[in-house]
Protein backbone atom coordinates (compact mmCIF):
# COMPACT_ATOMS: atom_id res chain seq x y z
CA UNK A 1 0.00 0.00 0.00
CA UNK A 2 1.10 3.45 -1.03
CA UNK A 3 2.56 5.47 2.34
CA UNK A 4 2.64 9.27 2.06
CA UNK A 5 5.41 11.40 2.67
CA UNK A 6 5.44 13.45 5.87
CA UNK A 7 5.27 16.76 4.66
CA UNK A 8 3.39 20.22 5.29
CA UNK A 9 1.62 19.55 2.08
CA UNK A 10 0.13 15.91 3.44
CA UNK A 11 -0.59 18.32 6.83
CA UNK A 12 -2.81 20.44 4.81
CA UNK A 13 -4.72 17.71 2.92
CA UNK A 14 -5.67 15.74 6.03
CA UNK A 15 -7.29 19.36 7.21
CA UNK A 16 -8.81 20.02 4.40
CA UNK A 17 -10.16 16.96 4.13
CA UNK A 18 -11.52 16.92 8.12
CA UNK A 19 -13.32 20.27 7.06
CA UNK A 20 -15.32 18.60 4.59
CA UNK A 21 -16.24 15.83 6.91
CA UNK A 22 -17.67 18.53 9.78
CA UNK A 23 -14.28 19.42 11.44
CA UNK A 24 -14.52 23.56 11.94
CA UNK A 25 -10.28 23.52 12.32
CA UNK A 26 -7.80 21.09 13.42
CA UNK A 27 -3.96 20.81 13.68
CA UNK A 28 -1.59 17.91 12.88
CA UNK A 29 1.82 16.63 14.16
CA UNK A 30 4.01 14.44 12.36
CA UNK A 31 6.99 12.93 13.41
CA UNK A 32 9.92 10.47 12.00
CA UNK A 33 12.47 9.61 13.30
CA UNK A 34 15.64 6.67 14.16
CA UNK A 35 17.55 6.31 17.21
CA UNK A 36 20.28 3.94 18.53
CA UNK A 37 21.40 2.39 21.53
CA UNK A 38 23.66 0.12 22.95
CA UNK A 39 24.76 -1.12 26.93
CA UNK A 40 27.95 -2.67 28.06
CA UNK A 41 28.70 -4.36 31.21
CA UNK A 42 32.03 -5.71 32.31
CA UNK A 43 33.81 -5.04 29.00
CA UNK A 44 30.69 -7.03 27.37
CA UNK A 45 27.88 -5.91 24.77
CA UNK A 46 24.36 -6.16 27.06
CA UNK A 47 21.61 -4.89 24.53
CA UNK A 48 21.94 -3.30 20.72
CA UNK A 49 19.07 -1.55 19.24
CA UNK A 50 18.19 0.31 16.13
CA UNK A 51 15.15 1.85 15.61
CA UNK A 52 13.45 4.04 13.19
CA UNK A 53 9.52 5.53 13.68
CA UNK A 54 7.12 7.15 11.37
CA UNK A 55 4.20 8.83 13.28
CA UNK A 56 0.78 11.39 12.56
CA UNK A 57 -1.63 12.62 14.82
CA UNK A 58 -4.22 14.79 14.46
CA UNK A 59 -6.29 16.59 16.53
CA UNK A 60 -9.95 18.28 15.68
CA UNK A 61 -12.13 20.42 16.89
CA UNK A 62 -16.31 20.47 16.45
CA UNK A 63 -16.49 24.22 17.83
CA UNK A 64 -15.24 23.29 20.61
CA UNK A 65 -15.38 19.77 21.33
CA UNK A 66 -12.31 18.01 20.30
CA UNK A 67 -10.56 14.55 19.72
CA UNK A 68 -7.20 13.68 18.72
CA UNK A 69 -5.76 10.17 17.36
CA UNK A 70 -2.72 8.79 15.87
CA UNK A 71 -1.31 6.30 13.46
CA UNK A 72 1.93 4.85 11.97
CA UNK A 73 0.14 3.92 9.21
CA UNK A 74 1.03 6.88 7.07
CA UNK A 75 -1.24 5.16 3.83
CA UNK A 76 -3.71 6.88 2.51
CA UNK A 77 -6.57 4.88 2.95
CA UNK A 78 -5.45 4.84 6.95
CA UNK A 79 -4.98 8.34 7.25
CA UNK A 80 -8.87 8.79 5.10
CA UNK A 81 -9.97 6.39 8.44
CA UNK A 82 -8.07 8.52 11.09
CA UNK A 83 -10.09 11.73 9.60
CA UNK A 84 -13.19 9.78 9.69
CA UNK A 85 -12.66 8.22 13.45
CA UNK A 86 -11.80 11.45 14.81
CA UNK A 87 -14.05 13.31 13.23
CA UNK A 88 -16.82 11.15 14.73
CA UNK A 89 -15.07 10.85 18.23
CA UNK A 90 -15.05 14.93 18.42
CA UNK A 91 -19.14 14.92 17.66
CA UNK A 92 -19.32 12.49 21.01
CA UNK A 93 -17.13 14.92 23.07
CA UNK A 94 -18.93 17.35 25.22
CA UNK A 95 -17.80 21.40 24.26
CA UNK A 96 -14.98 22.68 26.14
CA UNK A 97 -15.67 26.17 26.04
CA UNK A 98 -11.42 26.41 26.73
CA UNK A 99 -11.04 24.24 23.76
CA UNK A 100 -9.81 26.01 20.65
CA UNK A 101 -6.64 26.58 18.73
CA UNK A 102 -4.29 29.96 19.22
CA UNK A 103 -5.42 33.18 17.97
CA UNK A 104 -3.77 33.60 14.27
CA UNK A 105 -2.03 36.47 15.67
CA UNK A 106 -0.14 35.07 18.36
CA UNK A 107 1.71 32.23 15.55
CA UNK A 108 5.34 32.35 14.98
CA UNK A 109 6.13 34.61 11.83
CA UNK A 110 9.59 33.05 12.27
CA UNK A 111 11.20 29.50 11.94
CA UNK A 112 14.94 30.55 13.12
CA UNK A 113 17.76 27.92 12.99
CA UNK A 114 18.88 27.17 16.52
CA UNK A 115 21.69 24.58 15.42
CA UNK A 116 19.50 21.69 16.72
CA UNK A 117 20.77 18.98 14.20
CA UNK A 118 23.48 17.44 13.98
CA UNK A 119 23.59 15.49 10.24
CA UNK A 120 27.74 14.70 9.87
CA UNK A 121 27.10 12.36 12.94
CA UNK A 122 24.57 10.36 11.06
CA UNK A 123 27.99 8.38 9.33
CA UNK A 124 28.66 7.35 12.75
CA UNK A 125 29.86 3.27 12.80
CA UNK A 126 27.92 1.09 14.71
CA UNK A 127 31.37 -0.17 15.94
CA UNK A 128 32.70 3.58 17.06
CA UNK A 129 29.28 3.57 19.17
CA UNK A 130 29.46 0.74 21.11
CA UNK A 131 33.59 2.09 21.74
CA UNK A 132 32.16 5.04 23.32
CA UNK A 133 30.67 2.84 25.30
CA UNK A 134 33.29 0.39 26.33
CA UNK A 135 35.60 2.91 26.78
CA UNK A 136 33.30 4.95 29.05
CA UNK A 137 33.26 1.75 31.16
CA UNK A 138 37.15 1.12 30.76
CA UNK A 139 37.98 4.62 31.95
CA UNK A 140 35.68 4.31 35.54
CA UNK A 141 36.65 0.64 36.29
CA UNK A 142 40.82 1.24 35.50
CA UNK A 143 40.88 4.26 37.74
CA UNK A 144 40.80 2.67 41.32
CA UNK A 145 41.32 -0.69 42.43
CA UNK A 146 37.83 -0.17 44.76
CA UNK A 147 36.09 0.33 41.78
CA UNK A 148 35.47 -3.88 41.48
CA UNK A 149 32.30 -3.98 39.12
CA UNK A 150 30.21 -2.22 36.85
CA UNK A 151 26.42 -1.71 36.18
CA UNK A 152 27.06 -0.85 32.66
CA UNK A 153 27.31 1.76 30.63
CA UNK A 154 25.58 3.15 27.20
CA UNK A 155 25.75 5.09 24.13
CA UNK A 156 22.54 6.73 22.43
CA UNK A 157 21.91 9.08 19.69
CA UNK A 158 18.62 9.83 18.35
CA UNK A 159 17.44 11.85 15.21
CA UNK A 160 14.43 13.41 14.55
CA UNK A 161 12.00 15.56 12.30
CA UNK A 162 8.70 17.38 13.66
CA UNK A 163 6.61 18.60 11.25
CA UNK A 164 3.50 20.71 12.27
CA UNK A 165 0.63 22.42 10.34
CA UNK A 166 -2.75 24.14 11.61
CA UNK A 167 -5.70 25.37 9.92
CA UNK A 168 -5.19 28.89 11.45
CA UNK A 169 -2.77 28.63 8.51
CA UNK A 170 0.67 27.86 10.27
CA UNK A 171 2.75 25.01 8.67
CA UNK A 172 6.71 24.90 9.95
CA UNK A 173 9.16 22.04 10.54
CA UNK A 174 12.41 21.44 12.37
CA UNK A 175 14.88 17.91 13.03
CA UNK A 176 17.10 17.77 16.04
CA UNK A 177 19.83 14.90 17.55
CA UNK A 178 20.58 14.27 20.75
CA UNK A 179 23.98 12.13 21.47
CA UNK A 180 24.52 10.82 25.29
CA UNK A 181 26.91 8.13 26.96
CA UNK A 182 27.22 7.20 31.24
CA UNK A 183 28.64 4.51 33.36
CA UNK A 184 27.68 3.89 36.71
CA UNK A 185 30.41 2.21 38.56
CA UNK A 186 30.30 0.19 41.55
CA UNK A 187 33.05 0.03 44.06
CA UNK A 188 33.66 -2.21 47.39
CA UNK A 189 35.57 -1.48 50.40
CA UNK A 190 35.43 -3.40 53.95
CA UNK A 191 32.54 -5.55 52.76
CA UNK A 192 30.26 -2.69 51.65
CA UNK A 193 29.16 -1.71 48.08
CA UNK A 194 28.18 1.95 46.72
CA UNK A 195 27.63 2.89 43.28
CA UNK A 196 27.47 6.28 41.39
CA UNK A 197 27.21 7.65 37.84
CA UNK A 198 27.86 10.37 35.30
CA UNK A 199 26.71 11.20 31.69
CA UNK A 200 26.96 13.79 28.93
CA UNK A 201 24.78 14.44 26.50
CA UNK A 202 24.66 16.96 23.55
CA UNK A 203 22.73 17.76 20.49
CA UNK A 204 26.05 18.05 19.00
CA UNK A 205 28.36 14.53 19.00
CA UNK A 206 31.74 16.27 19.07
CA UNK A 207 30.42 18.59 22.24
CA UNK A 208 30.13 15.40 24.15
CA UNK A 209 32.93 14.95 27.21
CA UNK A 210 34.82 12.14 26.45
CA UNK A 211 34.70 8.76 27.31
CA UNK A 212 37.84 8.86 29.58
CA UNK A 213 35.95 12.30 31.64
CA UNK A 214 32.81 10.85 32.12
CA UNK A 215 34.22 7.71 33.41
CA UNK A 216 36.76 9.06 36.02
CA UNK A 217 33.97 11.61 36.84
CA UNK A 218 32.03 8.80 37.65
CA UNK A 219 34.72 7.15 39.68
CA UNK A 220 36.09 9.90 41.73
CA UNK A 221 32.09 9.98 42.57
CA UNK A 222 31.28 6.81 43.95
CA UNK A 223 34.99 6.29 45.75
CA UNK A 224 33.76 9.73 47.51
CA UNK A 225 30.87 7.60 48.77
CA UNK A 226 32.41 4.24 50.51
CA UNK A 227 32.91 4.07 53.97
CA UNK A 228 29.17 6.32 54.53
CA UNK A 229 27.41 6.49 57.54
CA UNK A 230 24.28 7.99 59.59
CA UNK A 231 23.90 10.90 61.20
CA UNK A 232 21.65 12.13 64.03
CA UNK A 233 18.54 13.77 63.29
CA UNK A 234 19.09 17.30 63.13
CA UNK A 235 18.48 20.96 61.72
CA UNK A 236 21.31 22.10 59.56
CA UNK A 237 22.30 23.96 56.05
CA UNK A 238 22.28 22.51 53.52
CA UNK A 239 24.38 22.51 49.76
CA UNK A 240 22.74 20.77 46.75
CA UNK A 241 25.28 19.81 44.19
CA UNK A 242 24.01 21.21 40.43
CA UNK A 243 22.22 18.01 39.77
CA UNK A 244 20.08 18.01 42.93
CA UNK A 245 19.44 21.74 42.91
CA UNK A 246 18.23 20.97 39.28
CA UNK A 247 15.93 18.59 40.92
CA UNK A 248 14.57 21.37 43.32
CA UNK A 249 14.22 23.53 39.36
CA UNK A 250 11.73 20.43 38.30
CA UNK A 251 9.91 20.35 41.15
CA UNK A 252 9.44 24.31 40.65
CA UNK A 253 8.51 24.02 36.78
CA UNK A 254 5.78 21.28 37.91
CA UNK A 255 4.72 23.54 40.35
CA UNK A 256 4.49 26.34 37.64
CA UNK A 257 2.06 24.09 35.34
CA UNK A 258 -0.85 25.61 33.96
CA UNK A 259 -2.72 21.96 34.36
CA UNK A 260 -1.52 21.89 37.88
CA UNK A 261 -2.54 25.57 38.64
CA UNK A 262 -6.22 25.53 37.20
CA UNK A 263 -6.96 21.97 39.02
CA UNK A 264 -5.70 23.44 42.15
CA UNK A 265 -3.26 20.91 42.35
CA UNK A 266 0.08 23.68 43.20
CA UNK A 267 1.13 25.44 45.94
CA UNK A 268 2.07 28.36 43.55
CA UNK A 269 -2.00 28.60 42.40
CA UNK A 270 -2.69 32.37 42.63
CA UNK A 271 0.68 33.56 43.53
CA UNK A 272 1.35 35.60 40.13
CA UNK A 273 3.38 38.75 41.34
CA UNK A 274 4.55 37.52 44.79
CA UNK A 275 7.23 36.84 46.17
CA UNK A 276 7.99 33.07 46.20
CA UNK A 277 11.52 32.36 46.98
CA UNK A 278 14.78 34.73 48.20
CA UNK A 279 16.38 37.46 46.27
CA UNK A 280 18.95 34.90 44.77
CA UNK A 281 16.10 33.16 43.02
CA UNK A 282 15.77 34.09 39.58
CA UNK A 283 15.22 31.17 37.01
CA UNK A 284 14.79 31.84 33.25
CA UNK A 285 12.85 29.44 30.67
CA UNK A 286 15.08 29.73 27.26
CA UNK A 287 13.98 28.67 24.24
CA UNK A 288 16.09 30.06 21.71
CA UNK A 289 19.32 28.78 23.53
CA UNK A 290 21.50 27.74 20.31
CA UNK A 291 21.92 24.19 20.44
CA UNK A 292 19.97 23.97 23.54
CA UNK A 293 18.53 20.51 24.64
CA UNK A 294 15.14 21.87 25.34
CA UNK A 295 15.38 24.69 22.23
CA UNK A 296 13.10 24.50 19.35
CA UNK A 297 12.39 27.20 17.02
CA UNK A 298 8.13 27.21 17.82
CA UNK A 299 5.97 25.13 20.07
CA UNK A 300 3.62 22.36 19.62
CA UNK A 301 0.65 24.89 18.75
CA UNK A 302 2.64 26.82 16.54
CA UNK A 303 3.36 29.68 18.79
CA UNK A 304 6.92 31.65 18.93
CA UNK A 305 9.56 30.04 21.64
CA UNK A 306 11.05 33.01 23.76
CA UNK A 307 13.27 34.30 26.28
CA UNK A 308 11.57 34.56 29.32
CA UNK A 309 11.79 35.61 33.36
CA UNK A 310 9.69 33.06 35.02
CA UNK A 311 11.05 34.52 38.90
CA UNK A 312 12.98 37.51 39.06
CA UNK A 313 14.49 37.90 42.56
CA UNK A 314 12.33 36.07 44.25
CA UNK A 315 9.22 37.04 42.79
CA UNK A 316 6.85 35.02 40.06
CA UNK A 317 6.81 36.78 37.06
CA UNK A 318 5.36 34.09 34.83
CA UNK A 319 3.45 30.56 34.74
CA UNK A 320 4.11 28.23 32.30
CA UNK A 321 0.83 28.17 29.82
CA UNK A 322 -0.44 26.13 26.66
CA UNK A 323 -3.67 27.81 25.19
CA UNK A 324 -6.16 25.60 27.16
CA UNK A 325 -4.73 26.00 30.20
CA UNK A 326 -3.93 29.66 29.95
CA UNK A 327 -7.64 29.95 28.56
CA UNK A 328 -8.73 28.46 32.32
CA UNK A 329 -6.56 30.93 34.12
CA UNK A 330 -7.81 33.79 31.87
CA UNK A 331 -4.29 34.26 30.74
CA UNK A 332 -2.42 33.90 27.43
CA UNK A 333 0.04 31.11 26.28
CA UNK A 334 3.79 31.72 27.65
CA UNK A 335 4.53 28.84 24.47
CA UNK A 336 5.12 26.11 26.50
CA UNK A 337 2.51 23.92 24.58
CA UNK A 338 4.41 20.21 24.25
CA UNK A 339 2.66 17.50 23.52
CA UNK A 340 2.80 13.63 22.16
CA UNK A 341 1.55 12.53 18.85
CA UNK A 342 -2.11 11.97 19.19
CA UNK A 343 -2.60 13.59 22.25
CA UNK A 344 -3.88 16.93 23.06
CA UNK A 345 -0.71 19.26 24.15
CA UNK A 346 0.30 19.47 28.21
CA UNK A 347 3.01 22.04 29.07
CA UNK A 348 6.80 21.51 29.65
CA UNK A 349 9.36 23.92 30.11
CA UNK A 350 11.84 24.37 27.57
CA UNK A 351 15.65 25.79 29.18
CA UNK A 352 14.73 26.22 32.14
CA UNK A 353 17.59 27.26 34.79
CA UNK A 354 18.69 29.35 37.79
CA UNK A 355 20.90 31.97 37.00
CA UNK A 356 24.24 31.69 38.77
CA UNK A 357 25.41 33.40 41.20
CA UNK A 358 29.50 34.32 42.10
CA UNK A 359 30.83 32.03 44.57
CA UNK A 360 32.18 28.71 43.91
CA UNK A 361 30.90 25.50 45.01
CA UNK A 362 34.13 24.92 47.36
CA UNK A 363 33.83 28.75 48.46
CA UNK A 364 29.84 28.06 49.41
CA UNK A 365 31.16 24.70 51.50
CA UNK A 366 33.09 27.03 53.13
CA UNK A 367 31.00 29.25 54.87
CA UNK A 368 29.48 26.20 56.51
CA UNK A 369 30.60 24.89 60.05
CA UNK A 370 28.37 21.59 60.40
CA UNK A 371 25.80 20.93 57.09
CA UNK A 372 25.43 18.26 54.70
CA UNK A 373 26.27 18.56 50.79
CA UNK A 374 23.82 16.51 48.83
CA UNK A 375 24.87 14.54 45.66
CA UNK A 376 21.75 12.23 45.38
CA UNK A 377 18.51 12.05 46.07
CA UNK A 378 16.15 9.04 46.03
CA UNK A 379 12.28 8.69 45.74
CA UNK A 380 9.73 11.34 45.06
CA UNK A 381 8.28 12.32 47.97
CA UNK A 382 7.03 15.70 46.69
CA UNK A 383 3.76 17.35 47.43
CA UNK A 384 2.96 19.65 44.85
CA UNK A 385 -0.27 20.81 46.42
CA UNK A 386 1.21 22.00 50.03
CA UNK A 387 4.93 21.80 48.75
CA UNK A 388 5.70 19.17 51.40
CA UNK A 389 9.56 17.42 50.79
CA UNK A 390 10.52 14.63 52.45
CA UNK A 391 13.05 12.67 50.36
CA UNK A 392 15.76 9.90 51.17
CA UNK A 393 19.75 10.91 50.12
CA UNK A 394 23.20 10.68 50.09
CA UNK A 395 26.09 12.96 50.37
CA UNK A 396 29.00 14.04 52.44
CA UNK A 397 28.78 15.64 55.76
CA UNK A 398 30.32 19.35 55.95
CA UNK A 399 32.40 19.98 58.89
CA UNK A 400 34.57 23.43 59.48
CA UNK A 401 34.03 24.42 55.92
CA UNK A 402 35.29 20.96 54.56
CA UNK A 403 33.72 18.30 53.26
CA UNK A 404 34.61 15.91 56.20
CA UNK A 405 33.04 11.68 55.71
CA UNK A 406 30.02 10.33 53.23
CA UNK A 407 26.79 10.38 54.41
CA UNK A 408 23.74 7.84 53.38
CA UNK A 409 20.59 6.37 54.68
CA UNK A 410 19.28 9.81 55.71
CA UNK A 411 16.19 11.68 54.90
CA UNK A 412 16.12 15.47 53.97
CA UNK A 413 13.22 17.33 54.89
CA UNK A 414 11.49 20.45 54.42
CA UNK A 415 8.59 22.66 52.17
CA UNK A 416 9.23 24.23 49.13
CA UNK A 417 7.52 27.40 50.12
CA UNK A 418 9.98 27.99 52.60
CA UNK A 419 13.47 26.47 51.19
CA UNK A 420 12.51 28.69 47.87
CA UNK A 421 12.96 31.91 50.68
CA UNK A 422 15.52 29.81 52.67
CA UNK A 423 18.31 29.97 49.58
CA UNK A 424 20.88 31.77 50.83
CA UNK A 425 23.75 31.35 48.27
CA UNK A 426 24.50 30.00 44.43
CA UNK A 427 26.86 29.15 43.10
CA UNK A 428 28.97 30.24 39.83
CA UNK A 429 28.74 26.51 38.58
CA UNK A 430 26.06 27.10 35.87
CA UNK A 431 26.12 24.01 33.01
CA UNK A 432 23.14 23.28 31.05
CA UNK A 433 23.70 19.30 30.82
CA UNK A 434 19.83 19.19 30.54
CA UNK A 435 16.88 20.76 29.86
CA UNK A 436 16.55 21.87 33.24
CA UNK A 437 19.75 23.28 35.42
CA UNK A 438 21.20 25.03 38.27
CA UNK A 439 24.43 25.82 39.63
CA UNK A 440 25.18 24.63 43.52
CA UNK A 441 22.72 26.12 45.57
CA UNK A 442 22.97 26.46 49.61
CA UNK A 443 19.63 26.64 52.06
CA UNK A 444 19.68 27.81 55.32
CA UNK A 445 18.62 25.19 57.21
CA UNK A 446 16.24 21.77 56.67
CA UNK A 447 15.64 19.10 58.78
CA UNK A 448 17.74 16.15 57.88
CA UNK A 449 16.40 12.81 59.36
CA UNK A 450 18.75 10.60 60.63
CA UNK A 451 19.59 7.81 63.80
Amino acid sequence: MERCELNQDLGRELLDLAKKKGASSGDVVMVEGDSFFVTVRMGEVEKISQAGEKRLGVRLFLGNSSASASTSDISKKSLEKLIDDTVLMARATAQDPSGGLPDVAMLATEIPDLDLLDNDARSIAVDDKIKIALDTEKAALSFDARITNSEGADFSNHFGRVVYVSSQGFAGEYAGSTFGHSVSPVAKQDGAMQRDYWFSSSRNFARLESSQHVGERAAQRVLRRLGGRKVKTCEVPIVFDPEMAASLLRSLASALSGYALYKGASFLAGKLGEKIGADLLTVIDDGTIVGGHGSRPFDAEGLPIKKKVVVENGELKSYLLDTYSGKKLGLPSTGNASRSVGEPPGVSPANFYLTPGKQSAKEIIGTIKSGLYVTEMIGSGVNMITGDYSRGAAGMWIENGELAFPVEEITVAGNLKEMFHNIEMVGNDLEMRGRIAAPTVKLAKMTVAGE
